[in-house]
């Protein structure tokens, strides 16, 4: 039985008894194959982003923990490619298909307690714009689906238990979903501490449960912490130490915070939401763990906000929850007006979106004399759409392709079918190439270092005997090359593998290391002195 068969139920009573909801069976068809022919043909038009090709790469060199993140994203990438091969649409499969399997996790969940409701909560879910303009494969895709099936498990043991049926494999189910939301990304850890306030405020009886979903979920845990003894601790260290070096708090964050939150939410929910606000105590109760998943950890990005701005995708494995929430709150009529509501404000992203898609650089570059954030931009554009020309003008036989960054280092690898390495410093995210990149073996040759932005001769000349800047033009935007003739392993190893030591490789001395790339490279062994 497919997933969307189960909507043609007939009319049933609402979860409090006050409504009468019919299902909106013929809506969530609609809206399902709409959007997801949408974010199919947004998979397959738009070029890779940064992120994506970097972790692209993290898929070609597939490991069990990266630089930066848990390995998750790179194992569905792998399988895509496997499966479907390496162009855009097939690496962003997992993103397209996404909000289906979350969808399918809230109705396992709540379809119990009332199908109608269910159902509604799916809808206003699947009509949010962020699920139909968002088709880009990142760390945050796997961590939705298993941060949603977490929780749909762990709200079906509770179902169990107060129903005096054996609850324990489904626990344990939701601890196996909890480790391999952690091996997508450490926000799993929040969702896990919505767990602890959960079982410590409301089910307190229960408490030999969470002790199951913990033990259930380190097996995922135990694999980081082995990557990590294995890898110098850069997951750790990035994570913690050194993606914060440098952030100021600042209580405008907090206000972007609660206006993307808003934003996102919609105005049409809050709306609503605020019209029947007398509604949440009677329409929540019964729903302690919904709403623990669901503001426990948006509360605590709040908070967070004070000491760094917080990312929109950073709250995407919390954020199918509030639509539950809202769809347990508001009464028959109010739902279908937020239905209503939210397909209006989806027309107007998708009217914006689809206009964007459809345009060429040629009308970009039009705008970037009028548009300061085109025009700041505009080099960013010509690098995604049209980076296998550049390297084209860039590359030639017998001298090895690099860039300046990471992120233009992986879309150019992606245009140009082979991995390319950065050469100096980069910066401080992104840095797997600390890890794969034997420099040694550069010895001698003549490299040319890619970038959108001017290079400064001066920070290449102590490594190479002679070095020269090129000059291109792509789509009215300039780009350079910085070419280097006969590379030193030597001194590059002397001024920058040092530099990159001092600075991200300074884990503390009371860590046990089992293994070191960059250190056995720069030093020989597992532990550099800065």
């Amino acid at each position: 039985m497919s997933f969307l068969s189960v909507f043609t139920a007939p009319v049933s009573s609402s979860a409090a008894g006050a409504d009468r909801l019919t299902m909106p069976t013929r809506w969530l068809w609609l809206v399902a194959l709409a959007s997801l022919a949408w974010r199919g043909w947004m998979a397959a038009v738009m070029p890779l982003t940064g992120d994506e090709a970097l972790f692209y790469w993290w898929a070609r060199f597939l490991d069990y923990g990266y630089y930066d993140h848990p390995p998750m994203v790179a194992w569905w990438i792998a399988a895509m490619r496997a499966m479907l091969g390496d162009a855009e649409w097939a690496i962003r499969m997992p993103a397209v298909l996404l909000p289906l399997g979350v969808g399918w996790a809230l109705w396992w969940a709540w379809s119990p307690v009332s199908r109608e409701r269910a159902a509604w909560a799916i809808l206003l879910y699947w009509l949010a714009p962020i699920n139909w303009l968002n088709a880009l494969i990142a760390t945050d895709t796997p961590l939705i689906l298993w941060a949603a099936w977490s929780t749909a498990a762990l709200v079906r043991a509770e179902q169990a238990a107060d129903r005096g049926r054996s609850p324990w494999g489904l626990y344990a189910l939701s601890g196996v979903f909890m480790g391999l939301a952690f091996l997508s990304k450490y926000f799993a850890v929040l969702l896990g501490l919505a767990f602890v306030v959960y079982f410590a405020l409301f089910a307190r009886a229960r408490w030999r449960a969470l002790v199951l979903i913990v033990l259930c979920a380190l097996p995922s845990v135990a694999v980081n912490v082995l990557w990590n003894l294995q890898h110098c601790w850069t997951n750790i260290m990035f994570n913690l130490f050194n993606r914060n070096e440098g952030s100021e708090g600042s209580p405008a964050n907090v206000g972007v915070y609660l206006v993307m939150m808003a934003y996102l939410i919609s105005p049409v929910l809050l709306w609503l939401g605020w019209r029947h606000r007398s509604a949440w105590r009677s329409g929540l109760k019964g729903q302690a763990l919904l709403a623990c998943a669901a503001l426990v950890p948006l509360t605590l990005f709040g908070l967070l906000a004070f000491k760094k701005e917080i990312g929109l995708h950073w709250v995407m494995g919390f954020y199918p929850f509030l639509f539950v929430m809202w769809a347990w709150v508001l009464p028959a009529p109010a739902l279908r007006t937020a239905a209503r509501g939210l397909g209006v404000f989806l027309a107007l992203h998708l009217l914006v979106a689809g206009g964007a898609a459809l345009s060429d650089l040629s009308q970009w570059q039009g705008m970037k004399h009028e548009v300061r954030l085109v025009e700041k931009n505009y080099h960013r554009f010509v690098e995604a759409a049209r980076a296998e020309d550049m390297v084209k003008q860039v590359q030639v036989p017998g001298v090895v392709l690099a860039s300046n960054a990471y992120s233009a280092a992986s879309i150019f690898g992606y245009a140009a079918g082979h991995h390319v390495p950065v050469l100096g410093l980069g910066g401080k995210h992104a840095r797997q190439d600390d890890l794969i990149v034997d420099y040694a073996a550069l010895e001698g040759q003549t490299i040319r270092v890619m970038a959108t932005r001017k290079l400064s001769l001066d920070d290449y000349r102590g490594f190479f005997d002679s070095v020269r800047l090129l000059t291109f033009q792509q789509d009215g935007a300039t780009f350079y090359a910085l070419e280097g003739v006969n590379f030193s392993y030597t001194a590059y190893r002397e001024q920058v593998m040092a530099e990159v030591n001092r600075r991200y490789y300074a884990f503390p001395s009371w860590l046990p290391v089992w293994g070191c790339s960059f250190c056995q490279r720069y030093c020989g062994a597992d532990r550099c002195t800065p």
